[in-house]
């Protein structure tokens, strides 16, 4: 899964996930990062500084993305860029539809002029597309068409539309696109929403866990290093141009209540766990097939939850001290 001497786009690439390919890919390639940096977590990282040229650039500025792209000519280009998190999408759903659509759309535009030296075009989607209720689903399971009204399916939404748009590029432009659904990322590095890192910066701090609701949503959590695997196989393998992939790990499935009991255990803190009311629609099941991935790719999952939980714990305690 080696890359090397390659130009390399990463919009987005200051978030939990660009910045980690940041870290992983810029001692042997060159490497821009166009982000606005929201939420940074590529101050935590060691990247070859040599090798990397920061933009700080909004992707709605269609012309600044389109000259930065061509300036750098990239030969892999990677869209990270994006509205995300329960809160933020509910309460931003405008701004979620238009950073998420039309930011695809600038995204594979900038690239139309020097397409033919693409040899990858990867678009992060979402385990969302599946909908409410997602046991074992496939790439080719129905995506979501949520009913009009709640914020929170905004993003879903433009993430189909984020993938439509991506396969249509590489039906008639001939892009060599990859769409990769994540399914409930965590790890070192991880600023901003998201269970697992909430409930361990609390147990660093001996602070309650909130559990929203009665606690009996299912996730399977997928420990960030299986990530970035399940994204070197897609940039690898030739196999994976024109597919979606679902990236997860089904064997980190757990009840959200059960998560936070597992935290309180391994981390041994003195936090306790309070439950509060739940005031927005949720996922209440979400566990992936990963087969084609698997079949396709050669993706494999290593890392346990538990061991994911205490590699958090210990690098959040670390960094939190600072």
């Amino acid at each position: 899964m080696t890359i090397k001497n390659k130009r390399i786009l990463l919009t987005g690439g200051g978030g939990f996930i660009g910045s980690k390919l940041a870290e992983l890919l810029s001692p042997d390639n060159e490497i821009l990062i166009y982000d606005i940096f929201a939420r940074d977590s590529l101050k935590y990282k060691k990247i070859n500084k040599k090798n990397v040229k920061i933009v700080d650039g909004n992707i709605l500025d269609a012309d600044k993305l389109k000259n930065s792209a061509e300036d750098f000519r990239p030969q892999i280009a990677l869209h990270l860029a994006a509205i995300a998190g329960v809160d933020t999408v509910i309460n931003n759903p405008v701004k979620t539809m238009d950073v998420n659509i039309l930011g695809t759309f600038n995204f594979v535009k900038a690239l139309e002029k020097y397409s033919k030296d693409l040899e990858r075009v990867v678009n992060f989607s979402t385990s969302e597309v599946l909908g409410a209720y997602a046991y074992k689903s496939t790439e080719l399971s129905n995506t979501n068409l949520a009913p009009v009204g709640e914020g929170r399916w905004t993003y879903s939404i433009s993430k189909v539309a984020g993938e439509h748009l991506l396969y249509s590029y590489y039906k008639t432009r001939g892009y060599p696109a990859v769409s990769i659904r994540p399914f409930n990322i965590y790890g070192p590095g991880q600023i901003g929403e998201g269970a697992i890192q909430i409930f361990i910066k609390n147990a660093v701090k001996n602070k309650k866990i909130e559990i929203h609701g009665d606690g009996d949503q299912i996730r399977s959590w997928c420990y960030i290093d299986d990530m970035i695997d399940g994204t070197m196989l897609c940039l690898t393998n030739k196999k994976a141009i024109g597919e979606i992939f679902n990236i997860g790990n089904p064997k980190g499935t757990i009840t959200i209540s059960s998560l936070a009991e597992k935290i309180i255990t391994l981390c041994k803190t003195k936090s306790r766990i309070v439950y509060v009311p739940k005031n927005y629609v949720d996922v209440e099941l979400r566990i992936p097939s990963i087969e084609k991935a698997e079949n396709i790719l050669g993706f494999k999952p290593k890392i346990h939850l538990n061991e994911g939980i205490i590699r958090s714990y210990a690098w959040y305690s670390k960094w939190m001290k600072k």
